[in-house]
């Protein structure tokens, strides 16, 4: 199976369509603020995964699930943000947080079954 056939690939690709969408009706005034930061951290979870398949070896892959791990972190901080600026309402943002704590843990199931795998 490729990544992604992975569920996780494509929840992730799905919650940066979303992050897309949803930070078009953010102020002009955060275009090169915040609305740029939220959509690279979104879409650095797909890309991580897709470069990181792309990679030799299982060590490296490992690498390339934890930093798309980081940037789940990131964007969580980020849709935090947005919700408390006003950005994005309640209803968004619990969506959005779900959708990106799952990923986190889908990730991390990910590179756990990663171990012992060749290097």
């Amino acid at each position: 199976m490729t990544i992604e056939g992975l569920d996780v690939f494509k929840l992730a690709h799905e919650l940066t369509i979303a992050i897309y969408r949803i930070s078009e009706r953010f102020p002009a005034d955060e275009r090169f603020g915040l609305v740029s930061q939220m959509r690279r951290a979104a879409s650095s979870v797909p890309s991580n995964l897709m470069e990181g398949s792309h990679r030799v070896g299982s060590k490296e892959l490992k690498h390339f699930v934890s930093t798309a791990r980081g940037s789940c972190g990131e964007l969580k901080y980020q849709i935090v943000l947005s919700r408390d600026l006003g950005y994005i309402d309640q209803a968004e943002f619990d969506r959005l947080r779900d959708g990106f704590e799952r990923v986190s843990m889908m990730l991390t199931k990910l590179y756990a079954s990663l171990d012992g795998k060749d290097e």
